[in-house]
């Protein structure tokens, strides 16, 4: 009975030292109408999903991992951060992004930053090199001037995340003076959960479209768009940030887990459906266990996801 145990505790060992868990949003809403766009966000999806499996699977830390796969998105002028982020209403763009460590929930935070390529890579930079959480506007911009030799951090005019397709958003939400719910939606994110059991978080965004200049969401805002803790979950959100806000939907995903011993899918599950207090848009989350959930009530959800056990999925509709 010893050598059983023994054995059995041994594969338990194994089984924890392998396991690794990643989740991936590109903002919930509609998908792209056209077959090109659709195309062009599962590419960009395939290639960010298979850069974080592959250094998580190599033993990567989730920071790293969300930190990477937050620029590959940020990249692509298919999703609502970086170089395919909205206008807002004065015509220009402000960029908001968030990173945490589930090990001791230390995060960095960009709000309203206007010449950074990445944002994400910045928000990082505040976690590690400064005794604050959140820089904003100016201030975040004249942070970044402060790693002109870091290609991490490279600058850019303004004008390099406009898009077409934007513009054109810009317009119609002018002209109607708002956009339908699921088009003004829009971020991405990414939650990690390593070899080591570290997890991670990290949401970036372009925010709303037509937005008053100045505004911020929730991704900048740890514990509403962005959280993580080892003890219970990562999580990154996308939908309407004022509705992530006034509920702090990320860290209540991890509250009704340790308060309540709720399981992570019916944690996300109450909170996406509660009539009372409403939230629109979709929540990722990756427990310290290595459980998965990608939940919406949106039209759609550009979502992947992968695993230690050989889960591979991409998905950007329902």
């Amino acid at each position: 009975m010893v050598a059983v145990l023994c054995v059995a505790g041994s594969a338990a060992a194994q089984e924890a030292q392998e396991r690794f868990a990643i989740a991936i949003h590109g903002g919930a809403g509609r998908a792209p109408a056209s077959e090109a766009g659709r195309t062009a966000r599962i590419e960009v999806l395939e290639q960010a999903l298979s850069t974080g499996e592959r250094m998580l699977r190599e033993g990567r830390s989730s920071l790293d991992t969300v930190e990477a796969v937050v620029r590959i998105l940020e990249d692509s002028e298919s999703f609502n951060a970086g170089k395919g982020a909205v206008f807002n209403a004065a015509g220009g763009h402000e960029l908001d992004a968030t990173i945490m460590d589930g090990r001791d929930r230390s995060t960095g935070a960009v709000g309203g930053v206007t010449t950074v390529k990445n944002p994400i890579s910045l928000a990082r930079r505040v976690m590690t090199d400064t005794r604050h959480v959140l820089l904003v506007s100016a201030g975040a911009d004249r942070f970044a001037d402060e790693y002109a030799d870091d290609p991490q951090i490279e600058r850019v005019p303004n004008a390099y995340f406009s898009t077409e397709h934007r513009r054109q958003e810009l317009e119609r939400a002018q002209q109607k003076e708002r956009l339908d719910a699921d088009e003004s939606m829009g971020t991405v994110g990414c939650v990690a959960l390593d070899r080591q059991g570290n997890l991670a978080a990290a949401t970036s965004t372009g925010g709303l479209t037509n937005k008053k200049f100045g505004r911020l969401g929730d991704s900048p805002i740890a514990g509403a768009g962005t959280y993580a803790d080892n003890a219970t979950c990562g999580v990154s959100c996308t939908g309407v940030g004022e509705d992530f806000i006034r509920n702090a939907v990320a860290y209540d995903v991890s509250a009704r887990m340790a308060y309540r011993g709720d399981s992570l899918e019916q944690a996300v599950k109450d909170i996406l459906g509660n009539e009372q207090r409403p939230v629109r848009g979709g929540i990722i989350a990756v427990s310290h266990d290595a459980q998965i959930v990608m939940q919406f009530n949106t039209a759609g959800m550009a979502r992947a996801a992968a695993d230690w056990q050989g889960r591979h999925e991409v998905h950007i509709g329902e």
